[in-house]
Formats: C-alpha cells, sequence, structure tokens
C-alpha cells in the first residue's frame, strides 16, 4: 500500500509558476513509477507527465512539454513538477498517482491505457488571468 500527499497547490498568475510535491508513504517509492494528473471543473480528468522508477525517462502530454518539468528524489520519497508560464485554462485539481509499470509512450497515459495503482488526494492550482 502507498499513501499519496500532494502539496504545493495555490494561487498564480497567468504566467507564472508553481512546484507541486507529492511525497509517498513507505519504503516501496522506487519500485514505483510516478505520474501527475490533472482535472479541471467540469472536465475529465488529463494526463500531465510521468516518470520511471530512477528518474532516467520522462513523458509529457503534447499541451505541456517544454512548460511542464517532472523530477523525483527516491532518497526522500517525493516526486515533483515544476510548471512554468501557466495559463488559466490550466486551474486544475492536479493529483500524484503511482505504479507498476512505465508506458513506452505518453500516448497510453492519455488514452488512459496505462493504468496507476494508488493515487493521492489532489492539491488545487488556480491561475488567475
Amino acid at each position: 500500500q502507498v499513501q499519496l500527499v500532494e502539496s504545493g497547490g495555490g494561487l498564480v498568475q497567468a504566467g507564472g509558476s508553481l512546484r507541486l510535491s507529492c511525497e509517498a508513504s513507505g519504503r516501496t517509492f522506487s519500485r514505483y513509477s510516478m505520474a501527475w494528473f490533472r482535472q479541471a471543473p467540469g472536465k475529465e480528468r488529463e494526463f500531465v507527465a510521468a516518470i520511471d522508477w530512477s528518474g532516467g525517462s520522462t513523458r509529457y502530454s503534447d499541451v505541456v512539454k517544454g512548460r511542464f518539468a517532472i523530477s523525483r528524489d527516491n532518497a526522500k520519497n517525493t516526486v515533483y513538477l515544476q510548471m512554468n508560464s501557466l495559463n488559466p485554462e490550466e486551474t486544475a485539481d492536479y493529483y500524484c498517482a503511482a505504479g507498476t509499470k512505465f508506458c513506452s509512450t505518453s500516448y497510453y497515459y492519455t488514452q488512459g491505457q496505462c493504468g496507476m495503482d494508488y493515487w493521492g488526494k489532489g492539491t488545487l492550482v488556480t491561475v488567475s488571468s
């Protein structure tokens, strides 16, 4: 069992930056790939970014590629999401997730075909215009 707790959400102006953190419980953190998803009001959950067990490989949705960066620190059981150049349409609850597999391309994440096993409760990011 893995418990995930997100933090770092808040209010930011358009064009600004924010860094989210997700801390995992347990001593098996390095066995899981990690990912970030988000869900805006009235919309379906969407994939944002994923990282493999070692942090050596990453996947991004086309919408955030070049602006967001996912990273992890296995010694701290923590995964991060650095978000730059935010726009108001990215206002959403951001969720951290852990999974036992790491999919070969972002396509499988965006299509919901790369299942994650554990989810956090989310942290709200609000981008003002």
